[in-house]
């Protein structure tokens, strides 16, 4: 391992496993249950903790605190984990906890993903790959993040509450529902604000797509019928309709928490609503 750094100020626990080209700065700490993988780097002052692993290429800046036991009062003290994905970028401060072991026994984070400073994930939640969660943007326990969901600072996702990929969710908004794929959700309690158009644009979907999607958005959301009624003919008009059909299927199969909706008779959708 002559490619790997270790200053002659951090702690590295007997037991910790690093991979080849590992950068441990000073003042940091790596638990015996630690895996780094290839090309980790930590800056300085970072804490690794308990059974956390980090996958190759990632980044991780002052202050941040992985793997700290759950915060979970049904937490009995046994061994849980967490495991971070490939090439993340962890900013400063940031706090990500094993999962519980009287639950699903893991926190997971997927690939690609970036936390700015400040960013909380509680016990036994599931990241997608490529999510973003701005500056102190928080995550109670077994939460559940799709690929590629924006989540804006000063945020709160209540636990339990599932958000459907590619969805947007705006600055300083409490979600304490289930947010559909696609959509943008945003305020105190949050509502739906219509599908992530620029997101959408940006992955590369075209005019006739959106414009398809936009009418399965306001039939699901009709306030003429009620959200079952809406979601069965949905389900008949849109079948040959992928998009359409993720957005019919989340609703379909309910988690723990209610589901985050339109304002009333809200089937609207606001292109300019500032997705990302």
């Amino acid at each position: 391992m002559s490619d790997t750094f270790i200053h002659p100020m951090a702690v590295i626990e007997d037991g910790a496993r690093l991979g080849t080209g590992v950068h441990v700065g000073p003042f940091c700490h790596v638990s015996a249950d630690a895996v780094l993988g290839d090309g980790v780097k930590l800056v300085s002052n970072v804490s690794i903790l308990g059974a956390t692993t980090l996958g190759a290429g990632c980044e991780v800046h002052p202050m941040a605190v992985l793997g700290s036991p759950p915060q979970n009062f049904k937490h009995k003290g046994g061994r849980t984990t967490l495991t971070i994905g490939r090439d993340c970028v962890i900013r400063e401060g940031v706090t990500m906890h094993l999962g519980t072991d009287t639950a699903r026994g893991t926190t997971t984070v997927g690939d690609g993903c970036y936390f700015m400073n400040h960013v909380h994930i509680g016990h036994d939640c599931h990241v997608g790959d490529g999510v973003i969660m701005a500056s102190v943007a928080t995550l109670g326990g077994h939460v559940e993040l799709g690929d590629r969901v924006n989540i804006g600072g000063l945020s709160a996702v209540h636990q339990f509450v599932r958000i459907g990929h590619d969805a947007f969710i705006g600055g300083m908004t409490a979600i304490v529902g289930d947010v559909i794929p696609y959509a943008i959700a945003a305020g105190n309690r949050a509502r739906l604000r219509g599908l992530n158009v620029v997101g959408l644009r940006r992955s590369g979907r075209s005019a006739s797509e959106l414009r398809r999607m936009r009418e399965a958005y306001r039939a699901i959301f009709a306030g003429d019928a009620g959200l079952a009624e809406n979601l069965a003919r949905a389900g008949e008009t849109y079948a040959d309709f992928e998009p359409a059909m993720q957005i019919v299927t989340f609703l379909s199969e309910r988690g723990k928490r209610q589901f985050t909706l339109p304002d009333r008779g809200g089937g609207q959708d606001d292109a300019d609503a500032g997705g990302h």
